[in-house]
């Protein structure tokens, strides 16, 4: 697959219409590592489609050190953050193994339909999103969301109440989840639940309600691993040679 810029919703348009993070700006050698940017999209509720007027816009993306910066003894952070314009950003090697992981936010990313950077390398990553994508998922989301869920039932018990946001973008991972099994893709934008999601997020909906949705769509998520034909771990091998190319890629001046 070749990576067009026409193919890519640009946030212009869009507007128009493992170590700790590392505070931003971080530089090296006076040349600032978001220099490095390879990828960066729109994640959160504005990729989702479930935003409102509060909603901020959440920045995802990769940044590759040139090679010098990455076998240096000093070594580059894992992650870039900067908290007050919600930008997080990925090294390249890192993202690739979150991803392998079937890392949700990580995965998204790749899958965002709002993209306002993707250099050659980039797009090379965007050709080869399938080959993150095996059963995994399952493990990772369904867990998660049962993990979290429990903790809201003590939160609920002791505060009377739990974050409907999160509540929302916990069954919103579940139905994404199920997606990536049945169609072999991640669909990051809501379509078909968007109005129910909502819903939940303001506070319309009652927990018994949402409880039993979230039961409902874990049993859906079970069969759908079943029924699946994802393989049972990612295409490792295909991720690696592309970074191996990246990382020779990495020796040249110019950003690949």
């Amino acid at each position: 697959m070749e990576c067009q810029r026409e193919d890519l919703d640009l946030l212009v348009q869009y507007q128009a219409g493992a170590g700790g993070p590392a505070e931003l700006p971080i530089a090296i050698e006076g040349q600032p590592l978001t220099s490095r940017l390879i990828y960066r999209c729109v994640s959160g509720s504005r990729a989702y489609g479930l935003e409102d007027e509060h909603s901020d816009t959440d920045y995802r993306g990769i940044y590759l050190p040139t090679a010098e910066e990455h076998w240096s003894l000093a070594g580059v952070p894992d992650q870039l953050e900067r908290h007050e314009t919600q930008e997080h950003y990925w090294e390249l090697e890192r993202f690739l193994r979150l991803a392998l992981k079937a890392n949700p936010n990580v995965l998204e990313c790749l899958y965002s339909p709002l993209v306002e950077l993707a250099t050659p390398l980039a797009c090379e990553l965007l050709a080869i999103r399938g080959s993150f994508l095996s059963k995994l998922v399952y493990q990772t989301y369904n867990g998660y969301v049962l993990s979290q869920f429990k903790k809201m039932q003590a939160d609920l018990r002791k505060q009377g109440r739990a974050k409907p946001k999160h509540v929302m973008h916990l069954i919103r991972l579940l139905i994404a989840g199920i997606e990536v099994l049945r169609t072999l893709t991640l669909p990051v934008k809501v379509v078909a639940e968007r109005d129910r999601l909502l819903a939940i997020k303001r506070g319309e909906l009652e927990w018994p309600d949402i409880d039993a949705w979230r039961r409902e769509l874990h049993q859906e998520f079970t069969q759908a691993w079943l029924d699946s034909s994802l393989p049972e771990r990612p295409d490792e091998a295909t991720v690696d040679r592309f970074l191996i190319r990246a990382r020779r890629a990495a020796l040249a001046e110019e950003l690949p």
